[in-house]
């Protein structure tokens, strides 16, 4: 059927349509539609390798959505599975839904993680006057009645969000996590305002989330989620210096087939290091509210693997798996 049809355009619309398509050397897929991080991921990274000249061509973005990942993710194992061409964008939630099946019987080790590049860090949020100061104040206060206190987050019970605050109990040695009380919202925006409102203690959301409720005064910060500050946030310490070893962050980066040799992938980490190294990058973060949160290469694999353990283990405490 494709040679008829190219046959009835004529030798030089053939020719013509062909040179178009061999303008792509890479192809990104983004697990969505338009607009959002994973669009935002492809987008921006294509155009940036490009422009850096990583690649010989522009990137053509391919946006597949279906599964909340699902649908990406199992036809790059079943059909693309050594397509040395093809980068996917990923995040936090990829992971996150890997790790308590989601993707029905797909695990992480059928595709190869390149790097994350980005993130946006996860946050421990109260109201403006609420009695805790601290993070370990909320800890201590749990710890006494783990009734006292409840979280609102923009996912649902189970989510990135939810999973936050319980990395945090459980590095203060809690192990009561399905004592602690959970709302999932439509969004960060409402989990503020249940929080705002006194119908929750505290919101567990990201920082692009809380910004202008910063800003404004109605909430502040109990934690951010990182390994340092974040720039132009100094004033909100991390967990990890406040005695809780906990990074959560909605990591962007990019996975790619799980066939591919060696060099390959290697390839495609040195060419994200060098996104990673641009200042057209630093530019994209700071204009869409992105922290550094670099690891490439191999080091982001082990990570991935830590992540996803981690994940599934407090998946099967509060029942989301068996």
């Amino acid at each position: 059927m494709k040679f008829t049809f190219l046959k009835a355009l004529g030798t030089s619309a053939a020719i013509s349509l062909m040179a178009a398509s061999s303008a792509w050397s890479t192809e990104c897929i983004a697990p969505a539609n338009p607009g959002g991080g994973w669009d935002f991921t492809c987008r921006q990274i294509g155009k940036i390798l490009f422009d850096i000249g990583q690649v010989d061509a522009p990137v053509q973005v391919t946006n597949m959505a279906g599964a909340g990942g699902g649908l990406a993710f199992s036809t790059v194992v079943a059909e693309r599975n050594t397509d040395a061409d093809l980068i996917v964008a990923a995040s936090s939630a990829t992971t996150t839904r890997l790790a308590q099946k989601a993707f029905g019987d797909a695990t992480a080790d059928q595709v190869r993680f390149v790097g994350a590049i980005g993130g946006d860090p996860g946050v421990i949020v109260v109201a403006k006057d609420s009695p805790f100061q601290t993070l370990g104040d909320m800890v201590e206060a749990i710890k006494a009645d783990p009734a006292s206190v409840a979280f609102a987050g923009g996912s649902a019970a189970g989510g990135f969000d939810h999973m936050k605050p319980l990395m945090v109990l459980k590095a203060a040695g809690f192990d009561d996590i399905t004592a602690v009380k959970y709302i999932g919202v439509d969004g960060g925006a409402d989990a503020i305002t249940q929080t705002v409102g006194g119908f929750t203690q505290a919101m567990t959301g990201d920082m692009s989330e809380i910004v202008g409720f910063i800003k404004s005064g109605e909430v502040r910060a109990l934690a951010v989620l990182t390994e340092e500050r974040v720039p132009g946030f100094e004033d909100i310490p991390t967990a990890k210096e406040q005695g809780f070893d906990v990074v959560a962050v909605n990591w962007r980066g990019l996975y790619v087939p799980g066939g591919i040799s060696d060099a390959d992938f290697q390839k495609w980490a040195d060419r994200l290091q060098a996104v990673a190294d641009s200042a057209e990058w630093k530019e994209a973060m700071a204009a869409n509210g992105l922290a550094p949160f670099t690891k490439v290469g191999g080091d982001f694999q082990s990570w991935i693997d830590e992540v996803i353990a981690q994940t599934e283990d407090l998946s099967r405490e509060i029942g989301v798996i068996q």
